[in-house]
């Protein structure tokens, strides 16, 4: 469906701004493998946020009591426009947009760019969509987008529906602007999806929300996910005026047949072509490969690849804790091998043009790039990642435990922060992107990231194992402070419980952080100048380049005889790592016949 409508007049460009290009998923407590509730995001954005500090931080905010008549107010997101690079214009200080009605109390929770898990195991992640209604920001008329419907959310809300029902309340009475948005909450037993975008009317805002079938995975990457909106389907929630809005601005008819959520209100992909819909086939096909899903759609607006699945094996901790750790390896898309990975297998691009987050696609034309490199899941302009899990079986403070990871996603560590933490190690709290600091997480798991695109091939076996064995420890820590802190909150001592959770996860952080340090002292080291030393034994070790790279670096061509002229006319001269020896007083004829 291609449609235009006087909805068209009403568009307005947001000003540049970056944004967030983000992954997430759920894996709902039917499809994990002991009823845990895994929730996941990658905030992979550039600057400023709701927050007026850098994207790369986490920001912990203590439950509170208000006094009767109090306001909370809506700060303005920097964040909600363009993917552009940079800061926004003017935007010097904290914009309060407006201010709506306190409740009693708010629950404590943790927050950066989006809000991540509250005290009570409701946890929320976010991805941006293109939307065609794209409005700027107005006090009192257009206040809400999606990271202080986040906030709000968890600061006052318990369950996943609840926290659904509060969104889509506050976007009816106060107005969405910005992009389209996805967001999803999870408690200990629902998922529920919900999607956004400004309406044109010009106050309020479109919004669909869908549950996700327990004993299933969701995905979704930059494209609005909801499909066909069902009237009376107790799993679908939406705006009162979603249809006749859709309807007198054209976006659709019911001579159509189903609202198509997709593509009335989007314009499919955020970028160019699979920069959305391939990550979600990554995922969606490492978890069930028995679906054989394929990678090749018709257009964005594919159904090809289904809302949710179901996994071929029940998902644990450690395979949520992998999603995010992907770039293709072992598909056509594989960004680790080729000429563009260089001669050792670095999976990351620089963004150019072609990349940009601009609509390659609207109701009158398409444009055609001239090309563009594949969107991983790991981006390496990734700020931080995290996978958090609601657990049944534990109280709230024990059982929601928030994975947070620094940088890009597939050389961080994940560390554990517990719900009923009350501060968490201040190398996560601190930084900006602008100012390198090795005591600030961001910068210490970044600079591994980029120090490993020297060789990566080879550094990326070192940061695996690293990474493997600090997981792997803080797993059974949290096992141990799991037993520890129920016991006491068991035997009344929730106080007691809480001041051990936050012991674990502050020095836990410390820990990851000096070990991650200690780890990039010794890359340094053994991979300095092109050589490969080994710190214990100091042996020395110069392996150059793959044969396949001195072929396609034209390395036979090099100083191998004294006469390069003719070396370089010979014709079909192959690398073949052999060295020939000749008497010394052969010909250059006969040498370059044999060679």
């Amino acid at each position: 469906m291609k449609r235009t409508g006087i909805f068209l007049v009403l568009l307005v460009l947001l000003a540049c701004a970056p944004v967030s290009a983000c992954t997430i998923f759920a894996v709902t407590p039917g499809a994990s493998g002991d009823g845990t509730m895994y929730l996941g995001h990658t905030n992979d954005g550039v600057g400023p946020d709701w927050r007026n500090i850098d994207d790369i931080t986490l920001t912990y905010v203590p439950a509170a009591d208000h006094a009767p008549g109090e306001t909370r107010p809506v700060y303005f997101d920097p964040n909600s426009g363009s993917d552009a690079a940079g800061k926004k214009a003017g935007n010097t200080s904290r914009l309060v947009l407006d201010s709506i009605e306190q409740v009693p109390h708010t629950y404590a929770y943790y927050t950066a760019s989006y809000a991540m898990m509250n005290e009570h195991q409701l946890l929320s992640a976010e991805c941006t969509d293109y939307a065609k209604v794209e409005l700027n920001a107005e006090e009192g008329k257009r206040i809400f987008y999606s990271s202080e419907l986040s906030n709000v959310a968890l600061e006052r809300c318990t369950t996943a529906r609840d926290a659904v029902e509060l969104v889509g309340s506050l976007i009816d009475a106060y107005g969405y602007y910005g992009t389209g948005e996805t967001l999803i909450f999870a408690d200990r037993t629902e998922a529920w999806v919900i999607e956004m975008c400004s309406s044109p009317a010009g106050t309020g805002g479109l919004w669909v929300a869908e549950k996700i079938p327990d004993g299933e995975v969701f995905v979704a990457g930059n494209e609005f996910r909801v499909r066909n909106v069902t009237a009376g389907d107790p799993d679908m929630l939406y705006t009162p005026d979603l249809f006749s809005v859709a309807e007198k601005y054209g976006l659709w008819s019911p001579s159509e047949g189903a609202f198509d959520w997709l593509e009335a209100t989007s314009y499919g992909e955020y970028s160019h072509p699979y920069y959305s819909l391939m990550r979600v086939w990554s995922v969606q096909n490492r978890l069930a490969p028995s679906l054989k899903l394929s990678p090749y759609v018709e257009d964005s607006y594919t159904t090809a690849l289904p809302f949710t699945v179901v996994p071929d094996t029940p998902v644990n901790r450690t395979t949520a804790l992998s999603l995010f750790r992907d770039h293709y390896e072992g598909t056509d898309f594989d960004l680790t091998a080729g000429v563009a990975a260089g001669p050792f297998g670095n999976p990351y691009r620089y963004l150019g043009p072609a990349d940009a987050h601009t609509n390659f696609q609207n109701d009158t034309s398409i444009e055609v790039r001239p090309g563009a490199n594949p969107r991983p899941v790991s981006a390496v302009f990734c700020s931080y990642s995290y996978v958090a899990e609601a657990r049944s079986g534990l109280p709230d403070p024990v059982g929601g435990v928030l994975w947070f990871g620094p940088a890009v996603a597939y050389e961080t560590v994940y560390a554990p922060i517990y719900a009923g933490s009350e501060d968490v190690s201040t190398s996560y709290t601190t930084g900006t992107r602008t100012e390198y600091d090795p005591d600030a997480a961001y910068w210490t798991f970044d600079f591994v990231t980029n120090w490993a695109m020297l060789r990566y091939d080879a550094m990326i076996e070192d940061i695996r194992a690293e990474q493997a064995r600090l997981e792997a420890e803080s797993m059974r820590l949290v096992g141990e402070t799991d037993t520890e802190a129920a016991g006491m909150i068991a035997a009344g001592d929730e106080a007691g419980a809480r001041r051990l959770l936050t012991n674990v996860t502050v020095q836990r952080g410390d820990e990851i952080i000096e070990e991650w340090q200690d780890l990039s002292a010794m890359l340094v080291v053994k991979y300095s100048n092109g050589l490969i030393t080994d710190p214990a034994t100091e042996d020395v070790d110069e392996p150059g380049y793959p044969a396949w790279w001195y072929q396609e670096a034209d390395y036979q061509y090099g100083p191998r005889v004294y006469d390069l002229e003719r070396l370089r006319a010979t014709p079909d001269l192959n690398y073949t790592g052999e060295s020939v020896w000749f008497p010394k007083n052969v010909s250059i004829d006969q040498i370059l016949e044999r060679i």
